[in-house]
């Protein structure tokens, strides 16, 4: 299988280098661990400083400062790519963006199932892998990353089953489920309308986004301009749960990784001594 190349690119200059990088190693780890033996992908995600510096080949996330449409999108040889907003929380949107780039790069899959609403019969569910569960409570972290969560292909079995992973971590724990801050989106075959189940403030709704008709634009980009989508979640306050926790994590890495670096420092500077020395 050949691998995917994701490329990591912080353009809004509040950014600094080694932010990108702490982030791009976390979504790797994410990927290499988590999520491409659940999905059976393989891709590779690393920080480079500017576009000029991408190679070609590499499907670029980009990290700006504003933006008119977030989310992904295609370039003009019909190659994906994302667009991610700075915020405090930032890394857990490029970490959404990355997942659903690798699980369906055209942004046009579906897979069939019986619809949410009980007035429908069998329909066709977009995939997109993280937004049942793209709110911070279902987020984790990786090296004290905050990342999104993302559902299983068992997510859209028939039926529940004891013992089957629907969400990576366990958030979601029945088929076609929707978390609070998440959706699902499905086309109805006999009105040809897409619709949205939400749950925000615990109330679950189903929306009627109407036809929607072939163009330039995946079906994932020209929905996400009808959504409130995962954006919102860029720039979370420092007191949530999410966040605090996140926060802990990452300072209690960073101080096991400045102790190893001066154990590294101090053995290079022994060694280098004693070689003089000879």
């Amino acid at each position: 299988m050949l691998p995917t190349h994701l490329a990591l690119v912080g353009l809004a200059p509040q950014l600094a280098p080694g932010d990108v990088a702490t982030v791009a190693a976390a979504i790797q780890k994410q990927v290499t661990r988590d999520f491409g033996p659940i999905w059976t992908v393989e891709a590779t995600v690393d920080a480079f400083p500017t576009l000029a510096d991408v190679p070609l080949g590499y499907w670029p996330i980009m990290i700006v400062d504003t933006f008119d449409e977030g989310g992904q999108h295609r370039d003009r040889n019909n190659q994906p790519y994302a667009l991610v907003a700075f915020g405090s929380s930032w890394s857990l949107v490029a970490s959404h963006e990355a997942l659903e780039m690798l699980a369906d790069p055209s942004g046009d899959r579906t897979v069939p199932g019986e619809s949410p609403d009980p007035t429908q019969g069998r329909v066709e569910f977009l995939v997109e892998v993280c937004d049942p569960c793209q709110g911070d409570g279902s987020a984790y972290t990786v090296n004290g990353v905050l990342v999104s969560d993302f559902y299983t292909p068992s997510y859209f079995d028939p039926v529940a089953s004891s013992g089957v992973r629907y969400a990576f971590s366990g958030s979601i724990t029945e088929p076609r489920q929707v978390l609070e801050g998440g959706y699902l989106t499905w086309r109805e075959p006999v009105s040809q309308h897409w619709f949205q189940k939400h749950v925000e403030g615990g109330q679950s709704q189903i929306k009627d986004l109407g036809q929607i008709e072939p163009g330039m634009n995946s079906l994932r980009t020209t929905i996400d301009t009808r959504t409130k989508g995962v954006e919102r979640f860029g720039k979370l306050a420092q007191d949530r749960p999410s966040m605090q926790k996140a926060q802990k994590r990452y300072q209690s890495g960073r101080a096991g990784s400045q102790a190893e670096a001066q154990r590294f420092e101090a053995l290079l500077r022994e060694r280098h001594k004693l070689g003089r020395s000879k």
